[in-house]
């Protein structure tokens, strides 16, 4: 039973997550903030952003069911695997260096998580 919780937490922050990403790319490309109608054309129809919305509604979803489910004192502590989704993603998709000892919290992380679920 307690697999499957940090199973479920682990897509609802892997969507969490992907979400955090599609936003970060959509502003990068987005460029300077606008109060204009054209500027917030261009948000409403950007693909990036409907890719976060849809990412953002998954992971609420999955969400409520983990709360409806699941202690709370043992759903919400594994939301830190979103640092975990996070990390990987600035290193893979954003071409970040990420200097060693984050990699050793990121383990500390991860074992925290396995910690909670026993």
């Amino acid at each position: 039973m307690m697999w499957r919780l940090f199973a479920l937490v682990a897509v609802q922050t892997a969507f969490l997550s992907g979400g955090q990403v599609f936003l970060k790319l959509a502003m990068e490309k987005l460029g300077r903030f606008e109060w204009s109608w054209a500027y917030f054309k261009t948000v409403l129809t950007d693909w990036w952003l409907l890719a976060c919305g849809l990412s953002f509604g998954v992971a609420t979803v999955l969400w409520l069911y983990i709360l409806k489910k699941y202690p709370f004192n043992q759903a919400y502590p594994l939301t830190a695997l979103a640092y975990v989704f996070g990390m990987i993603a600035a290193w893979l998709v954003f071409g970040e260096n990420i200097p060693f000892v984050r990699w050793i919290g990121l383990a500390l992380v991860v074992l925290g998580c396995m910690l909670i679920i026993r």
